[in-house]
């Protein structure tokens, strides 16, 4: 068996020093081979709006895959509402909470029954892994109690789990190129029919069969997995979506639904309208985007604000590490009607974790945030991307305390946490050698102080000193509506730095101090707005006003 834990679960600092310190003979290079006291590489100046006691917006995804406490998730919801509102959270989202193909043990994304929420006796049990429908709704509640958002995850790519075989006319597919079919029509048996027998109508009497889906994967009398396009009288292949990788990736897995039926397009815009009344959510995850018709997307989105005359929160998933053109051909053919997660940052904050030549002038070239700003949802990683899962790309732990600053501490972008980030995590699972590891997620100290600044403190101006390739920083200046509101941020992913930051004349003689607790020393604000701000090695500080 092997392990991914931290060095030290206890000092990220700690971790950091010994992580470069094999490499620190061979380079030499400091914060001040660039700068000196009185020349400074180019910064820039972006300037805010009026906040008018608008607080800072801060998302936490409140879960991870293995989610193992022995508290059910919806109960640890209700619990920890308050304090999250006390970190400045302003939202949560909450994983799929409808029924999936395994009921008691499944996340929620083997889709079976959108108006299942832990209600009905079906796929072998009555609630869900999160937990009842009561439960569920009770979550909510406590949420709304604190003034905090709640987000539904939305999966409309696929639906598993059929109750009836069909016999449906199919064509296989090239896995490499969906627009390529490798067969002639031919006959297999699918489960491709949901009827939902332990609901028995109730809130929906829609039964699925083959002609709402464009493709499954599994033929039961053949025994065979392949990519079966379904051969119906809406078309002989697959629809037209916004990922053109695989020639079209419109098939991911399961029973892929198509919206080229009608019938379909209605059911699920009924089931938004259902599912806001009888939840009462404030806006919605959509997953798998890129995979989805963007016509039915933006129809769905439109539905829902015109019939409860507003507009609701929606952030999409649209996975892409490659570039950015994706993303922005999203928000195109979608004319914006969504925030859009920032998995290009992630993707940088991944890479300099692993390297500490990292350039970290370059850390938002070719982002979300940089290019698209006022939809870009920021985020460390997240339930695809954490250890043994099908996105692994976990930020090393010595790294994520930077890339929490970069994410909650800057005017650009909504930044999401992730839940074992403050509550850790603990499971064991296979990896795709089929090893046993052992996992610990510890959570971090810094990302919940970091939080609490967000929502307190970092407001006004932001001037950025990215003037050095392991040592960067910036300062907010505040603003009136926040007492005692501004901050400047230093981090450096090699040897101990300082730089040489404006903060702004009216904190002149004002004392600033860490707020993390990594440096000990005070800083005095200059005549003109200006210090000298310090972190140690590997490490990031956020100086705060100190008060009192």
């Amino acid at each position: 068996m092997r392990e991914i834990v931290p060095e030290d679960s206890r000092d990220f600092r700690r971790f950091k020093l010994f992580f470069c310190g094999h490499q620190r003979d061979q380079r030499e290079r400091t914060c001040e081979d660039l700068q000196s006291k009185n020349k400074f590489i180019s910064y820039h100046v972006i300037h805010t709006k009026k906040s008018n006691l608008m607080q800072n917006q801060t998302l936490i995804q409140f879960f991870h895959w293995y989610y193992n406490e022995e508290q059910n998730l919806w109960t640890k919801v209700a619990a920890e509402a308050s304090h999250l509102k006390e970190i400045g959270v302003t939202s949560v989202w909450l994983p799929p909470a409808y029924k999936s193909n395994n009921a008691a043990y499944d996340v929620g994304y083997a889709v079976y029954d959108l108006f299942d929420l832990g209600e009905f006796d079906q796929k072998g049990s009555v609630s869900t892994k999160h937990g009842s429908k009561d439960e569920y709704i009770k979550a909510i509640e406590a949420l709304h109690d604190n003034g905090i958002g709640a987000l539904a995850d939305a999966v409309f790519n696929h639906k598993a789990g059929g109750d009836e075989l069909e016999k449906i006319a199919v064509r296989t597919v090239n896995p490499d190129d969906r627009n390529e079919f490798t067969s002639d029509v031919f006959e297999i048996e699918a489960w491709t029919k949901f009827t939902f027998p332990g609901r028995k109508g109730k809130y929906s009497e829609f039964i699925w069969n083959h002609e709402c889906f464009s493709g499954v994967d599994w033929a039961e009398d053949r025994k065979e997995t392949a990519i079966y396009s379904i051969q119906n009288h809406l078309g002989e292949g697959f629809e037209e979506v916004p990922s053109t990788e695989f020639g079209n990736y419109d098939y991911l897995m399961y029973n892929d639904i198509d919206y080229r039926n009608r019938a379909v397009v209605e059911e699920l815009k009924y089931w938004g309208e259902w599912v806001v009344e009888t939840t009462k959510v404030d806006g919605f995850r959509l997953d798998a985007v890129k995979h989805i018709n963007p016509d039915f997307i933006v129809e769905w989105i439109d539905h829902l604000n015109q019939k409860f005359n507003r507009e609701f929160f929606i952030v999409a998933e649209d996975w892409n590490v490659v570039d950015i053109a994706g993303q922005l051909n999203y928000i195109e053919i979608t004319g914006g009607r969504t925030q859009i997660f920032d998995s290009l940052l992630h993707h940088n904050f991944f890479l300099a974790s692993k390297n500490e030549e990292f350039d970290m002038r370059t850390i938002f070239d070719g982002t979300l945030v940089q290019v698209k700003p006022d939809l870009a949802v920021t985020f460390v990683d997240n339930h695809d991307s954490q250890p043994l899962q099908a996105l692994e790309s976990y930020v090393d732990f010595w790294f994520r305390p930077l890339a929490y600053a970069m994410i909650l501490l800057r005017m650009q972008g909504i930044p999401c946490l992730f839940f074992p980030d403050l509550y850790g995590g603990i499971y064991d699972d296979k990896d795709k050698e089929g090893e046993e590891v052992h996992v610990e997620l510890v959570a971090i100290p810094a990302v919940e102080t970091m939080s609490k600044i967000r929502t307190a403190l970092a407001y006004g101006e932001q001037r950025d000193y990215f003037d050095h390739g392991i040592c960067v920083g910036w300062t907010r200046a505040g603003d009136e509506e926040h007492e005692n509101s501004g901050l400047a941020v230093l981090l450096s992913t090699g040897e101990e730095g300082f730089k040489k930051m404006e903060i702004g004349k009216h904190f002149a003689g004002k004392t600033f101090v860490d707020a993390l607790g990594y440096r000990q020393q005070e800083v005095v604000i200059d005549e003109n707005g200006w210090a000298e701000f310090h972190c140690n090695a590997g490490s990031v500080s956020v100086w705060v006003l100190k008060v009192g």
